[in-house]
């Protein structure tokens, strides 16, 4: 039997339509039948492609000039969009980017859950999808004798050295990194390099309660001391009255984790503080905190909403992080159990519930997996579960333990759609059923989105 060949080869330019989009963002168009994406293609254009990698089955093009834009295309505002991967898809209007982000969770509840039945509700966006995150860690490099901070070009440690301004980040947190790496520069600080494992500032990250405009500035080393560091202190402190931390994290190691081990506080507080509803959170240098807290409100809301909690009602919240489900369910319910592997975390949530004078929850160190069955064990009979578990979603253990305990109703919040797909057929395998899906854009103009589902125990 002859071989199959693909139909295009590589650095071939081609002319291609395009029909529909990847999870990614990609477009997708096919020469006999032969799929081939493309970054920043949109579904009905049609495009001046060059072909830069073949596989069996698929290939990759690079756009070259698009001959009919789609009127969903649009002008990126950020100025080095398409160098850098922080954002994937901001040249597509909003509402495009809604609907791609239904019609992601839409195949792979089809596609991995099998539940073409199962409703998956429009896309919730926001009102205004920029300068939304409220965090940003931005590493610093050097060039001729100055300081540059900037993202990571894609798939490179090469540091973008134009980004003015970053759309999607608080003006404050953009405002902080340019002036310490300003300052930096004038005082002569030295930036690491990763080559070499010499100098001294590694990264710099800034982070504002969206609420409160409250500032945290942490300022990270390779070296134990901070240089002029009183200087520093003196003129950000001065210059920037929101500013109300200045934080020297330390990281000795060769390594891509952004923070050290060893945490000093320079000036202020070791918290800065920031609101979701009505619910205060105490925000260290090292807190998981949401970094889209409108939308983490929305998100929290929903999630209320679909775990339909009583005031009789015992609920546990796995993968609980620093409270911030925990606080908003124990307004609601008898009791609230939390678990999170995170020692620091745990620290946090318990802080949290003090601060809100919440004393209806109970916090605990351990794996889900491993500490529901002994709540169990104690007799523990929770009538609602909610879970928020990482990328990689649910331990098999924990949807073992989950459907063990047998609660009315799990509200399963994810940030991965083909993880949380793959854990619904679990569930529904162990007599539970998936009632609805919503989801929710916390991560606006990127191709990461969001859910909240509600299970119920089938009767």
């Amino acid at each position: 039997m002859a071989k199959q060949t693909a139909p295009v080869k590589k650095n071939e330019t081609i002319t291609l339509s395009f029909e529909d989009l990847t999870h990614e963002g990609n477009g997708v168009g096919k020469v006999n039948g032969y799929p081939l994406f493309v970054p920043y293609a949109l579904p009905g254009e049609e495009a001046t492609v060059k072909v830069i990698k073949v596989n069996k089955n698929f290939g990759f093009g690079k756009l070259i000039d698009v001959k009919n834009p789609s009127p969903e295309r649009v002008e990126p505002p950020c100025n080095v969009f398409y160098k850098c991967g922080g954002c994937q898809i901001q040249h597509m209007s909003y509402d495009m980017q809604l609907e791609m982000k239904q019609n992601q969770v839409k195949s792979v509840m089809r596609k991995v859950a099998h539940l073409d039945h199962v409703p998956v509700h429009s896309t919730i966006g926001m009102e205004d999808p920029w300068r939304y995150r409220n965090k940003v860690q931005i590493p610093v490099g050097e060039k001729d004798g100055e300081l540059i901070t900037g993202f990571y070009q894609k798939r490179s440690h090469h540091i973008i050295e134009d980004q003015e301004t970053c759309v999607i980040q608080d003006e404050l947190n953009d405002r902080a990194v340019e002036a310490v790496r300003r300052l930096a520069t004038r005082l002569g600080i030295s930036a690491y390099d990763e080559k070499t494992d010499r100098g001294t500032l590694r990264h710099i990250m800034v982070r504002t309660g969206r609420e409160t405009k409250d500032t945290m500035i942490v300022i990270v080393t390779r070296t134990d001391k901070l240089p002029h560091k009183e200087e520093l202190v003196k003129e950000l402190t001065e210059t920037y009255p929101h500013v109300k931390s200045i934080i020297h994290n330390i990281n000795n190691k060769r390594t891509n984790v952004v923070l050290g081990n060893k945490t000093n506080v320079l000036w202020g507080d070791e918290y800065i503080y920031d609101t979701i509803g009505d619910i205060r959170f105490a925000i260290s240098a090292k807190s998981f905190y949401q970094v889209n807290p409108p939308q983490t409100k929305t998100l929290y809301d929903k999630a209320l909403e679909y775990a339909d909690i009583t005031s009789d009602d015992v609920v546990i919240d796995a993968y609980c992080g620093i409270g911030t489900i925990s606080l908003f369910l124990a307004e609601k319910a008898k009791q609230v159990y939390g678990v999170e592997i995170v020692p620091e975390a745990i620290s946090d949530a318990k802080n949290n519930a003090k601060l809100n004078g919440i004393t209806n929850v109970d916090f605990v160190v351990g794996e889900a997996e491993k500490v529901m069955p002994w709540w169990k064990a104690q007799g523990l009979r929770p009538d609602v579960i909610i879970v928020d578990p990482p990328r990689k979603g649910c331990d098999e253990e924990l949807l073992k333990a989950m459907t063990d305990m047998q609660p009315k109703r799990i509200v399963y919040v994810s940030c991965n759609p083909s993880t949380l797909a793959r854990d619904l057929r679990v569930l529904e395998d162990g007599g539970y059923e998936t009632k609805e899906v919503q989801p929710v854009d916390m991560f606006p103009q990127t191709n990461h989105v969001e859910c909240v589902v509600r299970v119920e125990l089938k009767s």
